[in-house]
C-alpha cells in the first residue's frame, strides 16, 4: 500500500458523527451506492459512499444531492453531508457498452414496474414463452409480471390463454441502462439524471 492510499483510507475511516455515524464501519458503508455523474451531468456509475467521500475530499467531485436525513461525516477539519449524487469536476471519456445485461432491476425499470399482461403493479418476471417450452432468458422473451398473472399463466403459451402483451418486449438501448442493470436499489434522487440520459 502506497503512502497516498494509506492516507486516503485513514482519512475516510476517521469520519464519523450525526445520522451517518451508524453507517461508518458497518456493512452498509460498502453496500450503499452514490450516483457518479460526469462533468456534463451524464450518469457514469454507482460508487460506494467511501469512494464518493474520497472524491469530494480530494476536490475531484462536487456534491449534487445529499441524503435527506441530514446526516454528515465529520473530521477535525471538515464535515461532509452523506452524498447520494456527486459530479466530477473534470470530464472523462468512457467507452459505450452497446449490449445491456438483463437484470431484474433493469427489466422492471424497462417495463415501469407494470405487468406486461394486465398493467397492474409487477412483483416478478415472467418468460413469455416458458423456459419449459423452449423460451430463452432474453430481453425479448421476458416481461415484468404481477403475481396473479404469473400464477394463471404458469407454463402455458399466450395463444393457449388468448392473452396478448401490452407492448412488445425489446432490449433497451442507451448508456444509462448499464447503470440501471448494475444497481439493485436506485435512489429516487437519481432518476432525474437517469431519465435525462434516456432522452
Amino acid at each position: 500500500m502506497t503512502h497516498r492510499s494509506h492516507h486516503q483510507k485513514t482519512e475516510v475511516t476517521r469520519l464519523h458523527g450525526g445520522a451517518a455515524s451508524q453507517t461508518v464501519g458497518s456493512r452498509s458503508w460498502t453496500r450503499r451506492r452514490v450516483l457518479l455523474l460526469n462533468a456534463t451531468y451524464e450518469p457514469l456509475s454507482a460508487v460506494t459512499i467511501r469512494r464518493a467521500v474520497v472524491l469530494i475530499l480530494r476536490g475531484r467531485a462536487d456534491m449534487v444531492h445529499a441524503d435527506e436525513s441530514g446526516g454528515a461525516f465529520h473530521s477535525a477539519a471538515t464535515a461532509v453531508p452523506v452524498p447520494t449524487v456527486i459530479r466530477l469536476r473534470s470530464y472523462v471519456r468512457v467507452r459505450y457498452r452497446a449490449v445491456v445485461p438483463m437484470t431484474r432491476s433493469a427489466l422492471m425499470h424497462r417495463d415501469r414496474f407494470r405487468c406486461g399482461y394486465c398493467g397492474e403493479a409487477a412483483t416478478t418476471i415472467d418468460h413469455v414463452v416458458p423456459r419449459s417450452r423452449g423460451g430463452a432468458h432474453t430481453w425479448e422473451n421476458c416481461v415484468a409480471c404481477c403475481a396473479s398473472c404469473n400464477h394463471r399463466k404458469a407454463d402455458r403459451l399466450l395463444s393457449e390463454l388468448g392473452w396478448s402483451l401490452r407492448t412488445r418486449p425489446i432490449a433497451p438501448t442507451g448508456r444509462h441502462w448499464g447503470l440501471i442493470a448494475a444497481v439493485k436499489d436506485i435512489d429516487p434522487a437519481w432518476m432525474q439524471y437517469i431519465d435525462a440520459g434516456a432522452a
